[in-house]
Order: C-alpha cells, then sequence, then structure tokens
C-alpha cells in the first residue's frame, strides 16, 4: 500500500464514517478501484483508520467526554456497545469474509437507501433531544440496532441513528447518540484487530506503521469537517438524500461487479 492510496482511503473514511453511507462499503470499493490486494494488512487498515475519526469525536465533543463527574454517560455509552462487543467477538470470522463481498455492499446500499428514503416519515414525534434524557434500556436497544452495520454496507451511523430515532429521540440526538457510541465500538475493534494482527505477524514492518500514520490522520482532519456539516444537514434536510445517494451508489456498484470492473 503507497502513501498516496493511504490518503485517499484516509480521506473516504473521513467522510463516511458517521454519515449514513457505509464507511466500511465505500473503504472496500475504493480499495479494489485502486487495486488494492485484499491481504490481512488491508483489511485491518480498513479497521484501524477508524481512531482517526473516534479521535475527531472526542475532540469535538471533549466537554462530554471529560466530564467525569457524570458517570452516567459512560454508563449508558458501556451498555449501548456491549451488545456490538459480544457479537463481534462470536462472529469475528464471518464478518471477515462478508469484508471480502462487493456484492453484499452493494445490496446492503441499495437496501439501506431505499429504509432512509421513508425513515423521516416512520418515526415521527420524536420526544428526546438531549444525551442526559436517554435511559440505560434505550442506550442498550440503540445498541442492539448498531449491530446490524456488522453487514458490510449496511453503515453503523445509519443502523445506529435509526435505532435511536426508534426510541423517540430527535434526528440530531439521535445522531449525536451515534457518535458517542462509536468511540468505544470502533476503539474495540481496532484493537482487536490490530492485536490480533500483532500476534499473527509479529508485529508492524516500518511501512505498515507509515501508512497506519498516514491513514489515522488525514482520517482525523476530513472526520472533524463531516461531523460538523452532518449535524447541520440533517436538522434541516433529514435523510432523504443520503437515500438517493446509497441508491445510486449501490447500483453503479452493482454494474460495475456485472461488468467485471470490480470482483463480486
Amino acid at each position: 500500500m503507497s502513501s498516496l492510496q493511504s490518503i485517499i482511503i484516509g480521506i473516504v473514511e473521513g467522510l463516511t464514517e458517521f454519515l449514513p453511507v457505509s464507511s466500511t462499503g465505500h473503504m472496500i470499493i475504493t480499495e479494489k478501484l485502486l487495486h488494492i490486494n485484499a491481504d490481512d494488512f488491508s483489511k485491518v487498515f480498513t479497521v484501524a483508520i477508524q481512531l482517526g475519526a473516534i479521535l475527531a469525536v472526542v475532540v469535538l465533543y471533549w466537554r462530554k467526554f471529560l466530564d467525569f463527574k457524570n458517570w452516567q454517560f459512560y454508563a449508558k455509552i458501556a451498555a449501548g456497545v456491549v451488545p456490538a462487543l459480544i457479537l463481534g467477538f462470536l462472529f469475528s470470522k464471518k464478518i471477515d469474509a462478508l469484508l471480502e463481498s462487493s456484492t453484499t455492499v452493494a445490496i446492503s446500499l441499495l437496501a439501506g437507501g431505499i429504509i432512509l428514503l421513508f425513515i423521516d416519515n416512520v418515526f415521527k414525534n420524536p420526544e428526546i433531544d438531549k444525551e442526559e434524557d436517554i435511559s440505560f434500556l434505550k442506550a442498550i436497544i440503540i445498541g442492539i440496532w448498531q449491530c446490524i452495520a456488522m453487514i458490510p454496507g449496511v453503515s453503523r451511523s445509519a443502523a445506529s441513528i435509526i435505532g435511536g430515532m426508534q426510541q423517540k429521540l430527535t434526528r440530531s440526538a439521535a445522531a449525536e447518540f451515534s457518535f458517542f457510541l462509536a468511540v468505544p465500538t470502533m476503539l474495540a475493534a481496532t484493537g482487536y484487530k490490530l492485536l490480533k494482527y500483532y500476534q499473527d505477524y509479529g508485529g508492524f514492518s516500518s511501512n505498515e506503521i507509515k501508512q497506519l500514520a498516514i491513514g489515522n490522520i488525514v482520517a482525523f482532519i476530513v472526520a472533524m469537517l463531516a461531523i460538523k456539516f452532518f449535524i447541520g444537514f440533517l436538522k434541516k434536510h433529514g435523510f432523504k438524500v443520503w437515500g438517493y445517494y446509497r441508491i445510486i451508489i449501490g447500483i453503479v456498484l452493482l454494474i460495475l461487479i456485472y461488468t467485471g470492473h470490480i470482483s463480486s
């Protein structure tokens, strides 16, 4: 993997991690278009550069994360991440296998896009507009919704935001809680992948460390901008535009697969 490839994937990760369009799906497509070999390091890289995006959330919401007196905040985030930790551990190999399937990504993008076209009309009359009013039970239920995103192309952001709206959160409150929930979820997934790779290969080469650093720095910068944009856009316009985007990308991807430009 070259530095230019790392920069491009870092940009894709930063742009898409917190949007309801599937960052993993976009990175899989990008890697195939860049003709990056789907080896063990590329799989680790795809997950590990999420650290940069995680840091963007912590920096933007530092008052939340550094308010140690508010133990309920940490407890709710911990409760919400438990379902993903359990299922991720149990089905790790099956999830890795799905990461190689462009067809799975395309179908998930299409299906999710159709859902987003109607989601604003499905969950009306929200009652919760801030994290403090989210109960522990609601946090766990949102965490269960998040697990759907273990299927590449679904989007962790979309799944958890929809889960939040189903639990009577406003769009912006659901999006922000999705961001908070991403931090331990992605940190656990990244830590597990890095540790497993280290154990299997005895460490990382100097070039691998370099590419991980480049990808994370780029993802951090781009994610900072994307998060600010998304919250404002979501309040004004809702999810429909993201639904159309997913449908278009899904159709284009299926065409590329059918014509042999991208492997299935």
